[in-house]
């Protein structure tokens, strides 16, 4: 659906109302990533966040001084356990979890492959998966391959015209042979979220697991998965300023049911660690534990959300009825993710065009959402643009001139 009709960019003047207030400093925070130094706009969020420099400097101490292993008496061996430990406990207060219930991995989806696959040792054939016809296929081509293993059944939860998940056609596809409702809490591609709180009481309600993909959610939004009811939840710390890893973290009494997929000397305690496949990433972890400390000098998720809203309504309030914004017309309901194209345009002329005015975005077709991607209607590709804390209204406003200023040249 198109965004809200108006004048073209360049000639609007944005009310008082959209004039943004935050509690974070963003001119200082932009100082802390060396990336962020130049000209350039980084509006590709949604493909990986760029990261400050006290992470890249984590983990090159950690190479330097305390290359290592676990189980040692002598002191990098040491200090790698407390990067571990602290790495744990810091997911745990990301996530609003234990820290034995915290699990790491090289990315999301090889854990998700690795927890679908302990989960569902129990499954007979005949069992049904539910997945989200919103979700990337990282969560969604675990299960399909384990369907195809163990000759499980995966059905799609089917969305409404704008988007949301369908939660009648939910209700309607659970049964006493479904094991699983698997959701992405936001969409990658278009930024719709998910009511992850009733999906997973519906999912319980019918007695079965609730799977959540937090990726691209947990970037925007504070995570409590306790509040929500999740039994799984994964996500990418390099969404949001931290380096490649998997994260996710699992009910306790859950887990304690599973019999991992594991080397037979590994640890067993705690928890968390005995779905561990191989040695931990150590100084990727240093660099996720300076990625909270960043981000809890900044206030953490909670204090950065409402300022992220306030660029995505800037930008909707300011481009022309010439861009085509895909599934949610405003704010509400989204993360600051949006999937355009612009009239007579094609996508990749408007990435290339974009990056000529030193703005990066990208352009593709599916956005690992296959089956979103049936739904949008588009012929071709699309332009994914997304906005974070370290975005400025400068930099929004230089996109929306230069997304009008691709129709002319």
């Amino acid at each position: 659906m198109r965004a809200p009709a108006g004048a073209p960019a360049q000639e609007r003047t944005l009310p008082m109302t959209e004039v943004l207030r935050t509690t974070i400093d963003v001119a200082a925070v932009r100082d802390r990533f060396s990336a962020l130094k130049g000209d350039f706009a980084f509006l590709d969020a949604p493909g990986g966040s760029q990261v400050p420099d006290e992470v890249g400097d984590a983990i090159a101490r950690t190479l330097r001084e305390a290359s290592a292993n676990m189980g040692a008496v002598y002191a990098t061996s040491q200090r790698i356990g407390r990067i571990l430990a602290e790495a744990e406990q810091n997911a745990a207060t990301f996530l609003g979890c234990d820290p034995a219930e915290v699990m790491f991995g090289a990315n999301m989806t090889s854990l998700n492959f690795t927890l679908s696959r302990t989960a569902g040792r129990g499954f007979q054939p005949g069992d049904e998966i539910l997945v989200s016809s919103l979700d990337h296929d990282g969560g969604v081509a675990p299960w399909l391959e384990l369907a195809h293993d163990k000759d499980l059944v995966v059905r799609h939860i089917e969305l409404n015209p704008d988007t949301t998940l369908d939660l009648d056609d939910l209700r309607s596809k659970l049964g006493p042979r479904t094991k699983v409702v698997a959701f992405a809490w936001a969409s990658n591609a278009v930024g719709t979220v998910v009511d992850a709180r009733r999906v997973c009481d519906l999912a319980h309600e019918a007695g079965a697991l609730a799977w959540i993909d937090a990726v691209h959610y947990a970037a925007h939004e504070p995570i409590d998965v306790r509040a929500v009811g999740a039994d799984v939840l994964l996500c990418s710390p390099y969404k949001f300023c931290g380096p490649h890893l998997g994260m996710a973290c699992g009910r306790a009494e859950l887990m304690e049911t599973w019999r991992p997929y594991k080397a037979r000397p590994a640890p067993t305690s705690p928890l968390g660690r005995r779905f561990a496949t191989g040695t931990h990433p150590y100084e990727l972890l240093a660099g996720f534990n300076a990625a909270m400390d960043y981000l809890a000098s900044i206030g953490g998720i909670a204090a950065v959300a409402p300022y992220e809203r306030s660029l995505g309504q800037r930008f909707l309030d300011g481009i022309s009825d010439a861009v085509t914004v895909y599934g949610l017309p405003g704010m509400e309901g989204r993360v600051p993710t949006f999937l355009v194209n612009v009239e007579g345009v094609p996508a990749e002329e408007v990435a290339s065009k974009l990056a000529d005015a030193q703005i990066g975005v990208w352009a593709h077709d599916s956005w690992y959402s296959l089956n979103l991607y049936k739904r949008l209607g588009y012929a071709d590709k699309s332009v994914r643009i997304g906005f974070i804390h370290y975005n400025t209204t400068d930099e929004v406003d230089r996109l929306i001139a230069a997304l009008e200023a691709t129709r002319g040249s």
